[in-house]
């Protein structure tokens, strides 16, 4: 098992977007993503969230929302079973830089449905958009394929 972290940076009714097209094998490869990564040894889901924003966009937040732990079950990752602390932020600051993961752009939060995301980050992110104060969700996958999905202990229909 392992944790990580994801935000959603928002602006001006945008969200900053990874487009993961630059590492080699990339589990993520292709996909659209927010900004996050892997905990570093004695890391809260904060710290793990502020060095991560910090080093993939040069940007330091100075308030955030947590928003929900993801559960991910998938037999693609050689790590196990990943818990991914969600969160968003539409209050930073500082000048953006790139990172080696992938291309960042800003993405009209309407528009972020069409991209090329993973099916159950389509999930969270309407999730995202509502007053849900706190959710889990998980999701189990199966290859590339979602095969369930459970929100706060309810499943959903795929």
């Amino acid at each position: 098992m392992f944790s990580t972290t994801l935000c959603y940076l928002e602006k001006d009714g945008q969200y900053l977007m990874l487009h993961r097209v630059k590492k080699k094998e990339d589990l993520n490869e292709g996909k659209w993503v927010g900004i996050g990564g892997k905990f570093e040894e004695g890391e809260s889901p904060e710290d793990c969230l502020l060095r991560e924003v910090k080093e993939e966009t040069g940007l330091t937040l100075h308030s955030w929302r947590y928003r929900g732990i993801i559960t991910f079950v998938s037999d693609k990752c050689k790590w196990g079973t990943e818990f991914m602390h969600l969160f968003t932020s539409d209050d930073f600051d500082g000048e953006y830089h790139g990172n080696d993961e992938g291309i960042a752009e800003w993405v009209d939060i309407k528009r972020v449905p069409s991209l090329n995301l993973w099916e159950g980050d389509r999930i969270f992110l309407k999730y995202l958009l509502t007053d849900i104060p706190f959710f889990s969700l998980k999701l189990v996958y199966v290859g590339d394929d979602l095969v369930q999905a459970v929100l706060n202990g309810k499943e959903l229909e795929l």
